[in-house]
């Protein structure tokens, strides 16, 4: 039996998981309370892995990822596998006539990405990637402010994520020092994305990196003490330009011992605004106008912006896909958009890679703003 495509069905969207490590949780103890989805099954390479996640978070069944892809309930793929196998996990959902969201980046590379598109577009399934914390209350109240003209036309963008790296608490950090993850790969899709909601697409990059380390150590659990090999830059610093003409510069390091990160500053032609860490669904949202005093070198006056919208977590990009299977609406963490994320991250590291400037090959339309009245707490389906 395959999922009702696009528009079709009523009640909850049946939900399974295909992995079940340490991002999951949070992912479940959303999932298991949004009233519009239903979390029927778990599945794992590692079985038993998946049957102790469904004990904790009260799911009834439990086993591989086969079992997952052919649950005839399960309407909706969570893809929670490492980033190089993410491409090869949601084509075989898409496959099985599920729809699937996909951990960040949607692949580790354009070709996979493009066909991944192509064929959901081709099955009439959906594709939602992460991240959805731009969904939640922090980003959101900042695009509105944005919108009012509370800082007039935003013109720059500065970030900076950077500390020593997720060696010091990850018991199985391997994956994130390989090709598809690193600094860029794995926190640069929050950053990124936060830029195209407020800016729009990126047209253009360059870009410089290092590696500090060839290898580097498990500190954390059980395997402690082992050593693995680094195969991607652990510091990246980025500049963008966005096709309506704005710029950014970036930082994306895993090499500092100085620790700085979730900031997001937007400069425009009236003021500056601070959006809350990407990585996070709220934070405060500040504002500074530019005073008469600045003339004098005067600090500015920060006033804080009334966050709004109701907090949930990860798993709210899920349930608005869960949404759009019944309604036919698209996603607002679309694949099309998570696609040309990842074609944004690539063409950085082919800037590192080549010392020239590159060019962003794909577009997306701008991104809708959340519903003043989304809930994701309410039973709409």
């Amino acid at each position: 039996m395959t999922a009702p495509r696009r528009g079709t069905g009523s009640g909850p969207v049946g939900v399974g998981f295909i992995g079940t490590g340490m991002i999951s949780d949070t992912y479940l103890e959303n999932l298991t309370s949004f009233p519009d989805t239903r979390v029927v099954i778990l599945g794992d390479l590692d079985e038993r892995r998946a049957r102790a996640q469904a004990a904790k978070h009260g799911v009834a069944q439990s086993g591989s990822p086969r079992d997952v892809l052919a649950h005839p309930e399960v309407e909706l793929v969570v893809n929670l596998t490492v980033p190089a196998v993410h491409a090869e996990v949601a084509s075989r959902a898409l496959a099985a006539g599920k729809h699937v969201w996909t951990e960040k980046p949607i692949s580790v590379d354009r070709a996979s990405g493009q066909a991944l598109l192509a064929q959901a577009e081709a099955a009439g399934l959906l594709n939602g990637v992460a991240p959805d914390t731009v969904l939640g209350p922090g980003v959101q109240t900042a695009r509105r402010a944005i919108a009012r003209g509370d800082i007039g036309t935003p013109l720059t963008a500065q970030t900076v994520m950077q500390y020593i790296g997720p060696d010091t608490f990850h018991p199985d950090p391997e994956f994130l020092f390989r090709r598809g993850a690193g600094p860029l790969f794995d926190m640069g899709p929050y950053y990124v994305t936060t830029l195209i909601h407020v800016f729009g697409p990126v047209d253009t990059v360059a870009a410089f990196g290092s590696r500090s380390r060839t290898t580097r150590t498990v500190q954390v659990g059980d395997r402690a003490g082992t050593e693995f090999p680094v195969e991607v830059p652990t510091h990246v610093s980025a500049l963008a330009r966005f096709e309506g003409g704005g710029v950014s510069q970036s930082v994306f390091s895993f090499q500092s011992p100085l620790a700085r990160t979730g900031v997001v500053e937007i400069a425009g032609t009236e003021g500056t605004l601070v959006i809350p860490d990407p990585n996070a669904f709220t934070g405060d949202v500040l504002v500074t106008r530019i005073p008469e005093a600045a003339a004098a070198g005067e600090d500015p006056e920060w006033r804080h912006v009334p966050v709004t919208g109701v907090l949930a977590g990860r798993g709210v990009g899920v349930l608005d896909l869960a949404r759009c299977i019944r309604s036919g609406r698209q996603p607002l963490a679309s694949g099309e958009l998570g696609y040309h994320v990842l074609d944004t991250l690539v063409s950085i590291d082919e800037a590192m890679t080549g010392g020239e400037t590159v060019r962003v090959r794909s577009t997306v339309p701008p991104v809708p703003l959340v519903a003043d009245d989304l809930d994701p707490f309410a039973a709409t389906l």
